[in-house]
């Protein structure tokens, strides 16, 4: 009990970071698979065994964002909040993986930055929301065209990965967002021509700390203004926005971590059903 006790006053002086929130359904095999290692996980153990192998909250479950990133650095917190064994479902195989198996998981800490995608810019406040309990963390491979989804649920408190899901996005028939930031990358052609003239530029007043500047910007001036683009792979928190395949819109925002970085790129539909970039905002302090 001491050793809990300890760890958790040092779980509350590591955590510091963003914010979050909202409700996912999850996959239908994964539900199941919990569910049966839900059913083994518990005993018929004394209340006071149960009571002291269960993880205490922390400040940092309050907001999704901010036990994420603990998560992700403390490797002692990790297996505390992981429900072993772990139901990992890999391209339609069912796995499970053994706590003596598992190797700690940065997620996205051991990269500058990490993206958020959105429908639109109201979903946005769902990061701040205390109230979600089911949260997923997506690892998006544009490369190889898959999605490797973490299931984290929030139980008494506590945030609790339940699942790991890996598998290939679905085609569509229409040109998906995902498949049109790949291109829009990594082909600086491809990326001219889908730049909307004129630009829609928002930034900082330098002039004035609680203002900011909203103007346009030519085709060409985006390069000198551009911020480094993801090219491999995205990362999504899926705090319950919709990320429609449907959506006429997308928004993705750019993270920087613990340096003060944020970059959102906007992008719509045109008539023609192909995706173009129209609105660039740099709120970096």
């Amino acid at each position: 009990m001491k050793r809990i006790i300890i760890g958790v006053i040092g779980l509350v002086l590591l955590s510091s970071c963003n914010s979050r929130k909202s409700k996912i359904d999850p996959f239908e095999p994964l539900t199941s698979l919990v569910d049966s290692v839900s059913m083994g996980h518990h005993n018929n153990d004394s209340l006071v065994q149960e009571e002291e192998e269960e993880p205490l909250p922390v400040k940092a479950d309050e907001i999704f964002d901010d036990f994420v990133y603990s998560f992700a650095v403390d490797d002692n917190m990790q297996r505390k909040r992981i429900l072993f064994p772990l139901p990992f479902y890999n391209m339609n195989k069912p796995l499970k993986v053994e706590e003596k198996d598992w190797r700690h998981d940065s997620l996205f800490v051991s990269q500058a930055y990490y993206t958020l995608l959105f429908d639109k810019e109201e979903d946005m406040e769902l990061q701040q929301d205390t109230s979600l309990n089911s949260v997923q963390f997506e690892w998006i491979n544009m490369a190889k065209s898959t999605i490797k989804r973490y299931y984290f649920e929030r139980k008494k408190g506590a945030w609790i990965l339940e699942a790991i899901d890996l598998h290939e996005i679905e085609a569509k028939e229409n040109e998906s967002f995902i498949e049109f930031f790949y291109k829009f990358a990594n082909d600086s052609l491809f990326q001219a021509g889908r730049v909307h003239t004129p630009l829609t530029f928002v930034t900082n007043d330098p002039d004035d700390d609680f203002s900011i500047l909203e103007t346009t910007i030519e085709r060409e001036q985006w390069l000198a203004f551009m911020s480094v683009l993801p090219k491999d792979r995205l990362t999504n928190i899926n705090y319950g926005q919709n990320n429609s395949s449907k959506s006429k819109t997308k928004i993705l925002n750019i993270k920087g971590i613990n340096n003060g970085f944020f970059n959102s790129l906007y992008f719509r539909r045109r008539g023609d059903g192909e995706w173009e970039f129209y609105k660039f905002e740099d709120l970096s302090n």
